[in-house]
């Protein structure tokens, strides 16, 4: 029962082998130059001092080593009531971050790439005051490593298209 499900498997295998698909990391250069972005970020809330650590963790960043591309953020983040209870308070909140970033030459200033990309969550709203600031700061911590995913996403699709003659 084992041979024939196992001749099956390396049969249904062997179109893939000849289709031309190769996994985005598999590009030799791609984890180099992702680690020689710097994240640089002016005027930090909370959000986007998450964003610049997550970016940093996302692109595994050395700060020992020098950067050879430079990555600007801007970012828009709102905060929105989606449901009411009874006595008109908000019971859970969306919020929404747009990034928009520009990949330059560190040497140059040659601004080389450029994107936007938008994130959103949700949180329950508490009643006890103390509840209600961890759930905004949980809420502030996922929408900026979802934000920090795509923009590494869509570095490596960048970094890729360069590699690829």
């Amino acid at each position: 029962m084992r041979i024939p499900l196992a001749v099956f498997a390396l049969l249904a295998c062997t179109p893939l082998a000849g289709c031309g698909f190769t996994p985005l990391y598999a590009t030799p250069a791609l984890s180099p130059a992702l680690a020689s972005v710097d994240v640089v970020l002016p005027g930090t809330s909370r959000t986007g001092f998450l964003l610049k650590e997550q970016l940093r963790q996302e692109l595994s960043h050395d700060p020992d080593e020098p950067a050879h591309y430079r990555l600007s953020i801007t970012l828009h983040e709102t905060r929105g009531p989606q449901g009411v209870r009874v006595n008109n308070v908000a019971s859970r909140y969306e919020l929404d971050l747009s990034v928009t970033f520009t990949l330059a030459d560190a040497t140059t200033g040659k601004i080389l790439h450029s994107g936007s990309v938008a994130s959103e969550v949700s949180y329950d709203s508490a009643d006890p005051p103390y509840a209600g600031v961890v759930a905004n700061q949980d809420g502030e911590q996922r929408v900026a490593k979802e934000a920090a995913i795509r923009i590494r996403l869509d570095l490596a699709r960048y970094f890729e298209r360069q590699a690829v003659p």
